[in-house]
């Protein structure tokens, strides 16, 4: 019951498995100092260890990538949830990465998951390509026959048959046969990072602060946002260089020591654009709740303080209206979850409340600083409150994404020197086109595209070069 001792359990037990692993490492280098040393990791989700610490010791990461699980039980798969999970492993090191299970038909142990659409596994595997991912090992190869993982089942059926998952990905594996050498080596390049930050991950865990409030909901909500636009974003952590970046988004840094409130206080003056939301800057290093103004160390940065706050009832939301003119025709949003009644102190009001005693009351700031700008938001939403607020951060940042796609169709790009490698993906089931803006070849039939909107069959993939 006591939080601080809670959060130092939570550090105890990954820096004692990080230091397991170290252990390990050090005989592996020792033994065999010629081969690389990687471990797989499990995306975004995995909140019981600090990824960065567990990552520092490794040649490369790698992960496990599964859409359709037994425990993940629906008739959709949203994109932008591995796209997150792809860019969470990719920023452990900030390089490209493997994944070394990437699924081969249905999962599951007491039950067997959704089935993997025709096309669905060269697609995610392709998406993990687009993503960043140098190396695809699948799992597995033929469906387990005896022990727990009987109804895992792999490219093979269980008495060894090539079905149509095997012929899905040996068109892949020909594919990249002819194409592979060409991609090998390029990197995924971002002006936008979201600092994910462990130690808050954890605090959360002991202290909601509210039922309705999932800090990895909350950071899918606003990176949903992203994926939808088409906008490369890398996730890293508090050791990273945030001077590479226009535009970093720190969700609810809940645990913020001060000499990372100083870096973003450098990043700003620089010409930075940071956005945080409620419940930032809450407790210091120590855990405690820190002697001053909320979001605390950085309430000069914000130009705002929080004067009050409401814990909303499940179920609640609080419409927002917006005053700044450059969001004047934005879609209607709604607040849910947390609401922080915010003072201004320099800052200019980009949104207030419509009901309850705040009514009015700003909900959402922005200050000018040095060359940049600090942006509160003070409060949680789903993904609509983050896209009506994202041209206007990318026109603040200087940030733009791919093509406009329409909805499930997915734009990334890798780059070889300054040569873009381009991978639309169609992640619906029903076809659908997209408008190019230029003429380019598609590396994986040879055909001139552009002149006319682009057609993608369902779960197509196609991979574009000028």
């Amino acid at each position: 019951h006591n939080p601080g001792l809670a959060l130092d359990y939570y550090r105890f037990m990954s820096d004692t498995y990080v230091a397991f692993q170290r252990e390990q490492v050090d005989i592996l280098r020792r033994t065999c100092p010629d081969h690389f040393i990687t471990h797989n990791l499990m995306g975004f989700h995995y909140d019981k260890l600090n990824y960065y610490d567990l990552a520092a010791d490794l040649d490369f990461v790698s992960w496990d990538n599964y859409r359709r699980m037994q425990w993940t039980f629906r008739s959709h798969v949203d994109p932008s949830e591995a796209g997150l999970a792809h860019a969470a492993m990719r920023g452990l090191k900030q390089q490209n990465f493997w994944v070394m299970e990437q699924q081969g038909g249905p999962g599951g142990w007491q039950i067997v998951s959704v089935t993997p659409r025709p096309g669905e596994l060269r697609q995610w595997a392709y998406q993990s390509i687009a993503h960043g991912a140098d190396a695809i090992v699948f799992f597995r190869w033929r469906t387990a026959r005896h022990g727990t993982e009987q109804y895992w089942h792999g490219l093979l059926e269980h008495d060894a048959r090539p079905g149509r998952r095997y012929q899905e990905i040996k068109q892949m594996g020909a594919e990249l046969q002819r194409i592979g050498d060409l991609i090998f080596g390029s990197e995924v390049r971002a002006d936008v990072a979201m600092l994910l930050d462990y130690d808050s991950r954890f605090a959360f865990q002991i202290q909601g602060n509210n039922p309705n409030f999932s800090y990895p909901g909350h950071f899918q909500a606003i990176y949903s946002a992203f994926h939808r636009r088409n906008m490369a974003v890398d996730v890293i952590g508090e050791g990273a260089d945030f001077g590479r970046y226009k535009l970093l988004v720190a969700p609810a840094y809940h645990v913020l020591p001060a000499d990372v409130a100083a870096a973003l206080v450098r990043f700003v003056e620089a010409g930075g654009v940071l956005v945080v939301t409620p419940r930032t800057g809450v407790k210091d290093a120590a855990n405690a709740i820190v002697e001053m103004p909320l979001p605390g160390y950085l309430a000069d940065l914000c130009g705002v303080t929080v004067e009050d706050y409401d814990s909303l009832p499940v179920n609640v939301n609080q419409p927002l209206a917006f005053t700044l003119a450059a969001l004047a025709d934005a879609a209607p949003v709604k607040a849910s979850a947390w609401c922080d009644i915010l003072a201004p102190a320099g800052a200019e009001v980009v949104a207030r409340y419509t009901q309850d005693y705040y009514a009015g009351a700003p909900a959402i700031t922005c200050n000018r600083v040095g060359a940049g700008y600090a942006v509160y938001i003070g409060t949680f939403g789903d993904a609509a409150l983050y896209a009506a607020l994202l041209d206007w951060l990318s026109g603040l940042a200087g940030v733009q994404g791919e093509l406009s796609s329409p909805a499930g169709i997915e734009v990334r790009t890798r780059r070889q020197g300054e040569t873009p490698i381009r991978f639309v993906i169609n992640h619906n089931a029903e076809a659908g086109t997209l408008e190019l803006d230029g003429l380019y070849t598609d590396m994986l039939t040879g055909e001139l595209v552009g002149e006319a909107p682009m057609t993608l069959a369902p779960h197509q993939v196609r991979i574009l070069t000028p």
